[in-house]
């Protein structure tokens, strides 16, 4: 359901404005129109920092869900924390990449050995020489005896990767040797140097994590640092967004509240010194804020709905409508009793252990009890065919064959449709006048009559081509070809009704047709289960133990995998036959904004 709302124009003194908006903040119960309003240099940087404050809070609590983190001493203070979770993440940043540097630069002095640069030195001062050198082995071994004979004085130091690291030994001259090798620069450290190096870095980057560990301890702290920035951000918005009058004396502003709330915000403005409201109802043009009231089986199914947009205001919540729909088809897509009480499983936990995910848990278990039963109606559990089982034998002709399965998937498209259009045809009424509901009327009346004469016996004599059912379809095709726009002539309205038909003839069976999915998604998921019940038993050795591991491995893998991409598709589907063809058959208009009080966070 829309809840009703009340349109207030306030008209104030713009001195007043600031210490009126305090209060009003303060009262959390109006939605102030900010329509035009373009954040200054402060505002944006406002925005950045609540954006900033909520990647932080998740980065931390992701963090905190590892089963082997340790959390440290939460900081005073969200702004604190903020601040030290930002400064520990750089620092973090920074260290890798000097670690990472550092580990190289260790590799490459590995291969000279830890030797003294102070002994180095010292030969130096006495006129004696080290020039460094590597090449392949090959090259050495062969021009060892050459570089001997020449008087030049070579030391092997190491090899590795099918290289010869050595020293060349010059005395009273810096001139490089004349030898084929290439030369290398001299270290500057010692192994030694940096391990000690890599180490401080190491227990600096320790420190950094502790940090961030009492970082991730305060993330509630930061989350509401965030809040409050968003708060201010809100004030300065609504703030800037008022209409000056009168030269900039007066601010003209608009709200809205909930008739709910009316007396508690009349009560409010009556009291306020220097304000003029006025208090009406919405009218057709007004850009409504919306919020939903629906009862308790409902509310979960608000997520679905959100995932596209609210209802504009005037028009019907369709949430109550499409929500056993959605569940139906959740369940027949899923199509496996088994995979249903996993999901039952889970959202019980989901109820007892995240109390902020109700509605979550909710939805999940309205999903995994219809799954449970279709699952059984199709006679699939876990992939086992349950027709097939000695304890069903008696009942095997109650399970819906793959035939029965893709005929009912049709016909509840028909039926989820047909409703869409009755709950558009009604809306018109309620809305416009009945007179304007003669088009979709009439092609209502048309479908109806059609899928009767069908279906209906035909000792009731309501066929095809009986008088009655020709005599239904003439009254439709009048209503939907001359009378479906009161306001043209008749010309026009068979014109326009021509093109509505075309339209009409191939949407609805477009429409009906994708509702196959259904049969598609749901014969799948039963198959692939069946293929992993047959590799788990089909392939397993026959050894003690070893099979019985193998048997297990396979099956927790397939069903596990069968279950995460079915169940992504019986989520996926279903709100895409509710967003595509029963919003559209359903007349769904999308609303422009959320009712989002003007308020303070309670933190």
């Amino acid at each position: 359901m829309i809840v009703k709302m009340n349109k207030y124009t306030l008209v104030l003194y713009h001195r007043e404005q600031q210490a009126f908006l305090d209060k009003l903040q303060e009262l959390g119960l109006v939605d102030v129109t900010t329509t035009g309003w373009e954040p200054d240099e402060k505002e944006r940087e406002m925005l950045g920092l609540v954006n900033k404050h909520a990647d932080a809070v998740a980065d931390l609590r992701a963090m905190a869900s590892a089963e082997d983190f340790v959390p440290g001493e939460p900081f005073k203070n969200g702004d604190e924390a903020y601040a030290q979770y930002v400064s520990a993440v750089q620092s973090r940043e920074s260290l890798a990449g000097k670690i990472n540097k550092a580990e190289k630069e260790l590799e490459e002095l590995k291969v000279w050995g830890d030797f003294s640069l102070e002994q180095v030195k010292q030969l130096a001062d006495r006129g004696v020489y080290l020039q460094f050198f590597s090449c392949y082995t090959s090259d050495f071994n062969s021009n060892l005896a050459k570089w001997a004979e020449e008087g030049y004085v070579v030391e092997k130091i190491n090899e590795a990767n099918s290289n010869t690291y050595f020293v060349g030994v010059v005395l009273n001259s810096t001139e490089p040797l004349a030898i084929d090798a290439q030369q290398m620069k001299m270290p500057t450290e010692s192994i030694s140097q940096k391990e000690r190096e890599i180490a401080a870095l190491e227990a600096e980057r320790e420190q950094t994590e502790k940090t961030i560990a009492r970082c991730a301890a305060s993330a509630d702290l930061i989350e509401s640092a965030g809040r409050r920035i968003a708060e201010r951000l809100q004030f300065s918005q609504v703030m800037n967004s008022g209409q000056q009058m009168a030269e900039g004396s007066l601010i003209v502003m608009e709200g809205w509240g909930t008739e709910e709330d009316s007396g508690e915000i009349d009560s409010f403005l009556e009291k306020s010194e220097g304000i003029v409201y006025i208090k009406e109802k919405p009218s057709e043009e007004d850009d409504v804020p919306v919020k939903l009231k629906n009862n308790a089986f409902a509310r979960p199914f608000e997520f679905i709905g959100q995932l596209y947009s609210l209802p504009k205001y005037g028009t019907t919540d369709l949430t109550k409508y499409f929500g056993p729909f959605y569940m139906l088809f959740f369940g027949i897509c899923l199509g496996d009793a088994g995979y249903g009480l996993l999901l039952v499983l889970g959202g019980l936990y989901m109820l007892k252990k995240m109390p902020k995910m109700r509605e979550i848990a909710k939805l999940t278990l309205y999903c995994g009890g219809m799954t449970m039963l279709c699952g059984f109606i199709v006679g699939s559990f876990f992939g086992i065919s349950l027709p097939g089982l000695k304890m069903f034998a008696n009942y095997k002709d109650y399970f819906l064959t793959t035939d029965n399965l893709f005929y009912m998937a049709l016909a509840l498209g028909g039926v989820q449709l047909l409703f869409a259009m009755a709950m558009n045809i009604v809306g018109i009424i309620v809305r416009q006048g009945f007179k304007y509901s003669f088009g979709p009327l009439g092609w209502f009346i048309m479908l109806i009559a059609t899928a009767a004469a069908a279906l209906l016996p035909a000792e009731w004599g309501f066929t095809l081509g009986s008088v009655a059912y020709i005599v239904v379809m003439v009254i439709g095709a009048v209503l939907m070809l001359l009378l479906n726009n009161p306001n043209r002539n008749i010309f026009k309205n068979f014109m326009s009704g021509l093109w509505d038909t075309y339209n009409n003839v191939v949407g609805v069976f477009g429409d009906i047709l994708s509702y196959i999915r259904l049969f598609a998604l749901c014969l799948s998921g039963g198959t692939l289960a069946l293929v992993f019940n047959d590799l788990a038993f089909g392939m397993a050795p026959d050894i003690p133990v070893v099979k019985q591991l193998f048997v297990v491995v396979i099956l927790i893998f397939g069903h596990g995998i069968n279950l995460f991409m079915s169940a992504i598709g019986a989520f996926v589907h279903p709100m895409r036959l509710t967003f595509v063809e029963f919003y559209k058959n359903a007349g769904f208009e999308a609303a422009a904004r959320l009712f989002t009080p003007f308020k303070k966070e309670k933190i």
